[in-house]
């Protein structure tokens, strides 16, 4: 069936103005000024969208779609999202990882889980490995598990500058971030080192370092957490200038440790202060850490409290930029086309003639009123119409 949506205000992530947009077989086939004129013998449903805004499916690339957690037991483990948590947060394209728990949640669970989305109508994709060095991996190689693997983009999420980290040796970083580099270069995949910043000391010295001492390309490097403590941000902001690195921000709702006395920025708060540095915009990207377990510890590396990553907050974060006097064309590419373009996802990001469906109708609010992934309704007049395989009348 074709799906004709009128009178839809897009930003593609540009501002584009009021426009007719036709989708079928999964692409978007027509965006124009004009209603396109159908054969009367064809499938054809029309929505009015009265001027809504029409902005592309957010791409969210750091998720824990197998869950997070485990590190308070057993119980601390995080179940996994189901697939609603994603698209009634707009959200219409995942990236899977694995955190502290990357034994009894494996790299064979990881692809599994995104070939279980991508059936339940998402785009999804994912690193193989973990935390730790050596890695978890599928094949025993992360250049094979890239290379053979269709889901697998990259390596992640590496932690470095963290207590719950494996400690790797600067060898350690330049080796990954090789594999991950050549294994991109043979594939046309991501091609990706994305490392986990935690509160230690050493920040992103690592990096640096390996940049310094090697002939690998800075957008091999990307550092996620960056706005957890305010001293790595600002060395974020350094490495971005310097070196050319794309850094991404992690959407709490209050970044930072409080309890370990190292408060960091809201990534909202930490876009409007990017944006003042006048750093370049398309070396920034924003992920939820959805389904991950946001843990807080104090001195001695143990846990003080505990919380729940949720992809909702990407467009809460969009909405406190919005009370910030940001338009949409200033915020949308950190979370839709910056994402695309640094991960190599093929037709995501941007509202063009042959992209995927994936399409994003918000009130005033930032919230979800249509959402069609892949050229499927799942959401219509803020109603949930594909709940997940195990989820029905769950989803709220």
């Amino acid at each position: 069936m074709f799906k004709l949506l009128t009178n839809a205000q897009v930003f593609a992530p540009q501002p584009l103005g009021l426009k007719a947009v036709l989708a079928c077989a999964g692409k978007i086939v027509y965006i124009g000024d004009d209603v396109p004129i159908l054969d009367s013998a064809l499938q054809v449903e029309t929505t009015d969208l009265q001027g809504a805004t029409l902005v592309p499916g957010l791409i969210d690339g750091h998720t824990h779609i197998t869950g997070g957690g485990g590190e308070s037991g057993p119980a601390s483990r995080v179940p996994a999202p189901f697939l609603s948590q994603f698209t009634q947060a707009g959200v219409t394209s995942v990236v899977g990882l694995l955190g502290t728990d990357d034994l009894t949640r494996n790299t064979q669970t990881l692809v599994t889980q995104a070939y279980g989305l991508r059936q339940e109508g998402l785009s999804a994709w994912c690193f193989t490995g973990g935390y730790h060095v050596p890695l978890t991996t599928l094949t025993g190689s992360a250049r094979a598990d890239i290379v053979n693997l269709d889901p697998v983009i990259g390596i992640g999420e590496l932690a470095i500058s963290d207590h719950r980290s494996s400690q790797p040796s600067l060898q350690d970083i330049l080796t990954l971030a090789s594999e991950a580099h050549v294994a991109g270069l043979m594939t046309g995949k991501a091609g990706l080192l994305h490392l986990h910043l935690g509160d230690g000391e050493r920040g992103l010295d690592l990096v640096r370092k390996a940049l310094a001492e090697s002939e690998l390309p800075a957008r091999v490097f990307h550092p996620t957490h960056v706005n957890r403590n305010k001293p790595l941000f600002e060395e974020a902001c350094a490495l971005v200038a310097e070196q050319g690195c794309t850094v991404d921000l992690t959407a709490f709702a209050a970044a930072g440790d409080a309890a370990a006395g190292v408060p960091g920025w809201s990534a909202a708060e930490a876009i409007l202060r990017y944006r003042k540095a006048g750093l370049p915009a398309n070396k920034l990207t924003v992920s939820s850490d959805g389904g991950g377990c946001l843990s807080s510890f104090n001195a001695a590396g143990e846990v003080q409290s505990m919380d729940i990553g949720n992809s909702r907050t990407l467009l809460e974060t969009m909405r406190a930029l919005a009370a910030e006097g940001l338009g949409l064309d200033d915020m949308l590419a950190y979370f839709t086309s910056n994402v695309a373009a640094l991960l190599r996802l093929p037709g995501k990001g941007l509202i063009a003639a042959g992209m995927d469906a994936d399409l994003l109708v918000l009130d005033a609010e930032f919230r979800v009123q249509h959402l069609m992934a892949r050229g499927n309704w799942h959401i219509k007049n803020g109603q949930l119409q594909k709940p997940g395989s195990f989820e029905a009348g769950q989803a709220k």
